[in-house]
Order: structure tokens, then C-alpha cells, then sequence
């Protein structure tokens, strides 16, 4: 009785504020619902996800799910090193952050309209190429501005050292992941990615300090 007479007054003294500063309780309201309505949509989207993953075999949870995040997380990691350490390396911190974030967003635009183009479904069995599109362009998305982000850090030498850090985790987060789905030795995995990961960062550094 005396949380609901609480909740109720807050309530009243909330909108007795909105309005005083000028506010419409129009305008909350329609912000609240569209907030309410994003936050609904994105919770069924998941749920759908993990209702379809947990329906479908072994085979077919590897092209419909995992090599399309798998490619994504790849390119995403590896694409992107170039440009942030050669802007990190010619004008500093700042700037790498603000390029690996551009960079990681037009990389995954990019590559979930490829993998969702490219292949309906229909003939490969892959699956709904929505779904795959959009699975590419977040790990795309993730893969790339992971390690952006150390470059929030002013200093760039620090930055640069954490960035080296996230960058060897990616690798062998996706070693782990293709030895655990495509029975890809582990060993053999870190080494075909490292080497990837190696060459772009260097083409980096080389450009940054050219």
C-alpha cells in the first residue's frame, strides 16, 4: 500500500517537473513507449535466434550460424587492423579510435549485404539470407571495434600495447571457434590466423610510419 502511494507521487511529481521545464507528457510518453517497443523487438528477435539455433542439427547450426558470424568475426578482426594502427601511428589516439569505429561500421555494412546477396538460401540450404546477413554484419561490427576501443586511452603508446593484447585474444577466439565447430586443429588455426592478423597490422605499422 505505501510502495503503491510512492510510486504514485513520484509519478505525479515526475510529470509536474516535464511539464515545468517544458516538456509535453505527450512527447515522454511516445519516448517511453518507442523505448519499451526496441527493447520488446529485441528480445523476440533473440528469442527466435535461440529458438531456431536449438531446432536445427549440428550441419545445418554451422551454415546457418556459425559461418556467417565466423566470416564476420574474421574479416571484422583482420580488415581493420591496418587502418587503425597506421592512423593510430601517423596521428595518434584519437584518431585511430575514430577510424577503426568508421572502418568496423562500413566493414560490417559491407559484408552483411555480401553474405546476405549472395546466397538466398534456397539452392545452398544455408538458410534465411536476412538472418545471415544480419549475423555477418554484427560480428563484422564486433570483430573490428573490439580492438578500437584500448585507443579510448589518450596515450597512444598504452593504447597501442592493450590494442596488441585484444588483438591476440580475437585471434584466438577464432581459433577456438573453429576448432570447436570446424574440427580445425587448434595449433594449426592459431597459425593460419595469426599469420592473417601479422600481415594487416604490419602493412599498417608500415604505412604509419612511411
Amino acid at each position: 500500500m505505501f510502495q503503491d502511494r510512492s510510486q504514485t507521487i513520484l509519478g505525479g511529481m515526475r510529470r509536474a517537473m516535464l511539464t515545468t521545464i517544458g516538456i509535453p507528457l505527450l512527447v515522454v510518453s511516445s519516448a517511453d513507449s518507442v523505448r519499451s517497443e526496441l527493447v520488446m523487438a529485441v528480445s523476440r528477435t533473440a528469442n527466435n535466434l535461440i529458438t531456431r539455433w536449438k531446432g536445427q542439427g549440428e550441419r545445418s547450426q554451422i551454415l546457418r550460424f556459425v559461418q556467417p558470424s565466423l566470416i564476420g568475426l574474421i574479416d571484422g578482426t583482420i580488415s581493420t587492423l591496418a587502418p587503425i594502427f597506421a592512423a593510430a601511428f601517423l596521428v595518434g589516439s584519437h584518431a585511430a579510435l575514430l577510424v577503426g569505429l568508421a572502418a568496423s561500421l562500413g566493414a560490417a555494412i559491407s559484408m552483411g549485404l555480401s553474405e546476405a546477396l549472395s546466397d538466398d538460401g534456397e539452392l545452398s540450404g544455408r538458410g534465411n539470407s536476412m538472418v545471415r546477413g544480419a549475423l555477418t554484419g554484427i560480428a563484422t561490427f564486433v570483430g573490428g571495434t573490439f580492438h578500437a576501443l584500448p585507443f579510448l586511452i589518450s596515450d597512444t603508446q598504452t593504447a597501442l600495447k592493450l590494442a596488441y593484447v585484444v588483438v591476440a585474444i580475437e585471434l584466438i577466439t577464432i581459433a577456438w571457434v573453429r576448432r570447436r565447430f570446424l574440427q580445425v586443429p587448434l595449433h594449426r588455426s592459431l597459425i593460419q590466423v595469426t599469420m592473417g592478423g601479422f600481415v594487416v597490422a604490419g602493412l599498417g605499422a608500415l604505412i604509419g610510419h612511411a
